[in-house]
């Protein structure tokens, strides 16, 4: 056993049952919070753990596919049929993004049953973490990839496109600058997964440089994680503290949107202009898909035009989505309600992917379980920190965290005045593009876009392209 098995202790402790230690250093303040509770460093260093594995999980599907390639030309030489290989199918799932985060709740569930038993391990798991946003984004997700949703979409996009004659560099302007600047409308989840199906059908499938699809990628996070701070109820940083600290739509503009507007537009036009000729010569390759799919017989179930009014049902079901967000039993129930809907209407639809919203709300749920147990040191480091250095450090730290987290962390430190606040929340944003887990719709771009990079996204790979649009950021948000 790790620990006293105290039944009547819960897990995390309270923050107000830690000393205040008024005068000591930082390091002295967590090392007293490591002594009183010593669960602390057994579950950051989980945390650490899962972190530091998902920088690694590229190496575990290159390695999946080097033992399967392997296994194949095994099998041919034996003149047996090629099957898959159990250890490469496990590698493989350990390379997953995904799960990785959920993997590790399980290393952090038996820890802390062996520290503080059973009972103090469901306190913590079933009434003490809050799963409404990985629920909310699964729904969300599903919603938006909706066949009338993205072709509702991609056509009033291809109107904006139309004005530079429907180019691939036309359509990656028009994605970049308006679908996220959508997500203060249609939430961020949502703005994220259309985004990204629309950049996987008119760009990422005209297969264009590495550098290129990283530096696309690390602008799309950027510009998301930004582009819905217009109002105060779609980014899920925003929706942390809107309530609590009274932020309506006019304190949102005022102090976020424009500053929003201008960081999207202008981040965009920089890379523009950087791969400028890039993406002129994308213009006239046939798409990946289109190739792949040219000897292919034609599909008799091809599903009919999409009639205005089932756009409609599926737009009102969205509303309901983003208005319930708060409560999982009204929207889950009008998502059941829908996938009735799509089937009754299966003339029109295309099946229902479920797979990629489902590994992003477990990605998320494993996040939310490992986050619930950082405050005991991301309290006392926003706390003791000034403006400027707490902007710079809610970005950096938020690279490594849930910017959501981060956020909620900051409302339950009550000396925080209203600069700080927006210190908080304005380096939170900023930061939300560095990292597949700084932004909770993240997963949904990247589960969508991975095939287009060999199957995992590589993490410096994703940083290398956000470092400018997330600089651009920084200054546009941390002025004041």
């Amino acid at each position: 056993m790790l620990g006293p098995q105290d039944a009547g202790v819960l897990l995390p402790r309270e923050l107000s049952s830690y000393p205040a230690l008024p005068g000591h250093s930082l390091f002295d303040i967590l090392l007293g919070r490591v002594q009183l509770e010593p669960f602390n460093a057994i579950a950051t260093a989980i945390f650490l753990l899962a972190v530091a594995h998902t920088f690694v999980a590229a190496r575990f599907t290159k390695r999946a596919h080097g033992l399967q390639r392997e296994h194949d030309e095994q099998a041919k030489a034996l003149g047996r049929l090629p099957r898959p290989s159990v250890a490469a199918e496990i590698l493989h799932f350990l390379g997953e993004v995904e799960v990785i985060f959920g993997l590790w709740a399980i290393v952090l569930l038996i820890a802390m049953i062996s520290y503080a038993g059973w009972s103090t391990s469901k306190h913590y798991f079933n009434q003490t973490v809050n799963y409404t946003e990985p629920l909310f984004v699964v729904v969300i997700m599903a919603l938006a990839a909706s066949r009338p949703i993205i072709g509702l979409a991609e056509t009033s996009l291809r109107k904006v496109a139309n004005l530079g004659h429907a180019t691939p560099a036309a359509w990656w302007v028009s994605i970049l600058i308006i679908g996220p600047i959508l997500g203060s409308f249609i939430t961020e989840p949502a703005a994220m997964t259309i985004s990204a199906l629309l950049l996987a059908r008119q760009f990422y499938g005209l297969n264009p440089t590495s550098r290129l699809k990283y530096a696309t990628l690390g602008l799309l996070f950027v510009n998301v994680s930004i582009g819905g701070t217009l109002t105060h109820f779609a980014a899920p940083p925003v929706l942390m503290v809107a309530r609590i600290w009274d932020w309506d739509w006019s304190f949102m503009f005022l102090h976020f949107g424009w500053r929003a507007l201008l960081s999207v537009g202008l981040a965009t036009g920089v890379y523009f202009f950087i791969f400028r000729r890039e993406l002129r010569g994308l213009a006239g390759r046939a798409s990946i898909d289109d190739v792949n799919n040219s000897e292919q017989p034609p599909d008799p179930d091809v599903p009919l035009p999409v009639p205005a009014w089932i756009t409609v049902v599926h737009l009102a079901f969205v509303a309901w989505t983003v208005v319930t967000a708060h409560y999982p039993p009204f929207f889950v129930g009008g998502f059941l309600i829908f996938l009735g809907f799509t089937k009754a209407t299966a003339a029109y639809q295309t099946p229902a992917d479920l797979r990629s919203p489902l590994l992003v709300g477990f990605f998320l749920a494993g996040l939310v379980i490992h986050g619930g147990l950082q405050a005991w040191w991301l309290g006392p480091v926003l706390s003791r920190l000034s403006e400027t250095p707490l902007f710079l450090a809610a970005t950096l730290l938020t690279a490594f965290n849930d910017n959501a987290l981060i956020t909620y962390l900051a409302t339950l430190v009550p000396t925080l005045d209203e600069s700080l606040k927006l210190a908080v929340v304005a380096g939170a944003v900023t930061g939300g593009g560095l990292t597949v887990i700084a932004n909770a719709p993240n997963p949904a771009g990247q589960s969508i876009l991975s095939r287009f990079f060999g199957g995992a996204i590589a993490p410096l790979g994703l940083l290398g392209g956000a470092v400018v649009p997330t600089v651009i950021a920084a200054v546009i948000f941390g002025l004041r």
